[in-house]
């Protein structure tokens, strides 16, 4: 079994903080071999009956394994699941409880109290860095080709049609559960042409007529796809200028595999690898961050920076990314610098070996690959641990 020390270290950092962790993810990101892999856990499938009713008098079972470590796994699965958390929190704080779902937490109905306070949250994404070390992976077309969710990337068998089982999978065992869609053929459609469509601006109205549904349960549905964690939804950089594109987001799959399996690609060729890379990079600030508070700034002219990540009391970062080195071109980045002075500007480029600064067209830039993000990121104070 892969030891995925990233998320491992992350996860014995928070238990000092609280004894409650919720690991959420979608389905296949690795959150059952994560748990698995806990040193002295004592795992519990909540999806099995006898794991149920085992777990039906939550005081008892508490009091059974108090002082242990714990894994929950699907514990949306349980009647009550908050009431077994509050419970652990409040009265049996010497027992470490890590807790997973496919769905954040907070949009499913069991989950009548969000225990604010009494734990901490663990996004586990796609693939970072550090899991493609673990993993042993070189080849960096694999990755490109393949995606982020480790039984895709690790598997050889692999084919398109397991991405599109995936989705059904979704469908019946995370999105069902939760929310009240009638129309699947027009969600799975929406999801098919979002798919297809990813990294580029979104319009309610342009998928309207081909999914057969009105704007506003497109609109609709993009919450439920954001909610599962199925979409990201990028949303503009902006001080209301008049120059300014203010209201247009950018959605992202969540993962690039799928990208490609949709489109039928193969082989990739570099033109493919450029907004797959987009997609990479932005996986590694969500997957570091733990947070989809990233923006894009784009003016009406049509220049544009890719990411954009602005958090109070952090330094401001405005991010370019470019598959080779040489492709970059300041230009987009001397136009925002006009209106936003305060932005330490980064170019992300798969071929760069090491961090450096180099001044271009007179602004000083840092050229970073993927495995310099958190390194960059844990010196300007964005990350916690």
């Amino acid at each position: 079994m892969v030891k995925r020390k990233y998320w491992l270290n992350l996860i014995e950092k928070l238990w000092k903080k609280k004894n409650i962790i919720w690991l959420y993810g979608v389905r296949r990101a690795g959150k059952t071999f994560l748990c698995q892999s806990i040193k002295d856990i004592k795992y519990f499938d909540c999806e099995l009956p006898s794991i149920r009713n085992l777990i039906d008098d939550p005081e008892s079972f508490l009091e059974k394994y108090k002082g242990d470590t714990i894994a929950l796994d699907e514990i949306h699965k349980l009647k009550n699941p908050s009431e077994l958390l509050k419970i652990a929190a409040d009265y049996f704080p010497s027992t470490k409880i890590i807790a997973t779902g496919s769905s954040v937490l907070s949009v499913s109905k069991k989950f009548k109290d969000t225990l604010t306070g009494r734990k901490k949250d663990i996004w586990i994404t796609p693939v970072n860095f550090f899991d493609i070390t673990d993993f042993k992976i070189n080849n960096i077309d694999k990755i490109f080709l393949k995606g982020g969710l480790p039984p895709f990337l690790i598997e050889s068998d692999i084919l398109e049609k397991d991405y599109y089982e995936w989705i059904e999978s979704y469908w019946a065992k995370d999105l069902n559960e939760i929310y009240n869609i009638s129309k699947k053929d027009s969600f799975l459609k929406l999801t098919e042409l979002l798919i297809l469509r990813s990294g580029g601006i979104f319009e309610a109205s342009s998928y309207s007529a081909p999914c057969e549904i009105s704007r506003q349960t497109v609109q609709t549905y993009m919450e439920a796809l954001k909610s599962t964690l199925v979409i990201n939804i990028i949303r503009p950089f902006h001080s209301k200028k008049s120059s300014e594109i203010i209201s247009a987001p950018k959605v992202y799959f969540f993962d690039w595999g799928f990208v490609n399996a949709f489109k039928g690609i193969k082989a990739l060729r570099n033109e493919d690898k450029g907004i797959l890379w987009e997609h990479r990079i932005l996986n590694e600030l969500i997957s570091l961050l733990q947070t989809r508070n990233i923006n894009y700034w784009r003016d009406k002219s049509g220049h544009e920076v890719d990411f954009i990540v602005s958090m109070p009391g952090k330094k401001k970062i405005a991010m370019e990314c470019k598959l080779k080195e040489k492709d970059f071109n300041p230009k987009n980045f001397k136009i925002f610098l006009k209106k936003y002075a305060d932005f330490k500007l980064i170019v992300a480029a798969s071929d760069v070996k090491y961090e450096h600064n180099k001044t271009v067209g007179g602004l000083k830039i840092k050229f970073v690959n993927l495995h310099h993000i958190h390194d960059f990121l844990k010196e300007n104070n964005f990350l916690e641990f």
